[in-house]
């Protein structure tokens, strides 16, 4: 059966197949060959990328090695990566060999992407098989008007000129498109500080990083009725209604805990339908048992490791530990909340036995519902230093394929995907789940 071809892209960013090798697929500096179970067609709406400074790695099967190859038929070459949409599993990264003097690449997620029988294939799977995320580009002249007729109606509100302004008419944001469209998730971003310092901060990056942010930070601090003016139509008609504090375009929705407090207070007095839920990085116990006491339905935790040193290395935390995101969980479950992993994957790592132990240590002593798996974005060689991974890990990954078979296996009442579940979704999950619990195999 023939193999999938490496491909590769020239200097003007033209992609090819290079039939003489094989497809090969990076992790933490390792490279490995990749068969028919590994990859999936490259799923729509995906993106690719020229990586600059970076040599494609391919596999000579006559010769049984990788091979690095910085040019071909007398042209220089680079590596390729996908950049996938929602609700796909990276499990391989790009493989390529780094050059002197590369630049840093921006905060994207760069899976290995290879070609057999007339079509791209990545190193992925699918996670999540609700389409919530997916916006067809033949929707967008619909989804600007509706988000312009939602700017005039709710005239004066900044919030929602910042939802249609920024983040449906520049960065095309699912849950803002979701909005002016009238279903599912709806974003109320309202924290424009943090405290936390991530290394991968989509909306503030210091000028030492290189790499500019993906989406600009929100710049002022809405009010409860800029809030409940919008977000309680939305709850009340939309399809699937979930509210979410805690967004791309801000920082830590808890150090606006009062605001959110009192918005869920006044929402709720109006209506019960929906999920509210924040995306947060639980930093704050205090403040989420306040929150789960005024009727927050959801808590989404966001991690990237459930070990404290590399969870610190990546987070750098300022003014909280580990130890409070653990209480954080805790309190939400004693209230009855849903609570979600926001689980930043990185292959090589999170599949690595010593996280997957740690993970499962975290999973046993907080009875948590979900997984929702988020390819990491960021140059993998920067997290590799950032976390010190080289130095640390010792032995082989089990695969990211066998990660998520062994957390099924293992956890069978922790649901993994990658979107936050609606209120009939939840209901019906967590019947399921106290089945299991009280059935265990």
């Amino acid at each position: 059966m023939k193999s999938f071809c490496c491909v590769a892209s020239d200097r003007r960013g033209n992609i090819f197949e290079i039939p003489e090798l094989s497809m090969a697929a990076g992790s933490i500096g390792s490279f490995y060959e990749v068969d028919e179970n590994s990859c999936i067609p490259l799923p729509e709406s995906s993106v690719f990328f020229t990586l600059p400074g970076r040599a494609p790695v391919g596999y000579d099967t006559a010769r049984r090695k990788f091979v690095t190859l910085r040019d071909y038929c007398g042209e220089t070459v680079f590596a390729v990566a996908a950049f996938m949409p929602p609700g796909f599993l990276q499990t391989f990264s790009s493989a390529y060999q780094e050059l002197p003097g590369a630049p840093r690449l921006p905060l994207f997620s760069y899976t290995a992407v290879g070609w057999k029988n007339g079509r791209f294939f990545a190193a992925g799977y699918r996670i999540d098989r609700r389409t919530v995320h997916e916006i067809d580009d033949a929707w967008l002249p619909d989804i600007d008007a509706r988000a312009r007729a939602l700017r005039t109606r709710f005239s004066g509100n900044r919030l929602v000129s910042h939802l249609v302004n920024n983040c449906v008419l520049q960065y095309r944001c699912p849950n803002a498109c979701n909005l002016a469209l009238g279903r599912w998730e709806c974003p109320v971003p309202v924290s424009r500080v943090c405290n936390a310092a991530c290394v991968g901060c989509i909306s503030r990056q210091p000028e030492s990083s290189r790499i500019p942010s993906t989406q600009h930070r929100i710049d002022f601090t809405p009010t409860e009725e800029e809030i409940a003016e919008y977000v309680v139509p939305h709850l009340q008609k939309a399809v699937g209604p979930v509210a979410s504090f805690g967004q791309g375009c801000e920082g830590e929705p808890l150090l606006s805990a009062g605001l959110i407090e009192e918005s869920i207070k006044s929402i709720r007095t109006k209506t019960g339908r929906g999920i509210i839920n924040m995306n947060t990085n639980a930093s704050l116990p205090q403040a989420v048992e306040r929150l789960c006491k005024a009727g927050l339905n959801s808590m989404r935790v966001s991690l990237n490791s459930a070990q404290p040193d590399c969870y610190d290395a990546y987070y750098r935390p300022q003014g909280y530990s580990f130890t409070d995101v653990r209480e954080s969980i805790a309190i939400a479950k004693r209230h009855g909340a849903w609570v979600s992993l926001n689980y930043l994957v990185f292959p090589g790592f999170t599949d690595h036995p010593t996280e997957v132990r740690a993970l499962e240590k975290l999973l046993r002593a907080t009875r948590l519902d979900m997984i929702q798996t988020r390819n990491l974005n960021i140059d993998p060689a920067w997290y590799v230093d950032t976390l010190g991974l080289r130095r640390r890990l010792r032995g082989k990954p089990l695969g990211m394929l066998r990660w998520v078979e062994r957390i099924r296996e293992r956890f069978p009442y922790v649901k993994l995907g990658y979107f936050n579940p609606t209120q009939r979704t939840m209901a019906r999950l967590l019947h399921l789940q106290n089945r299991t619990k009280s059935n265990p195999a």
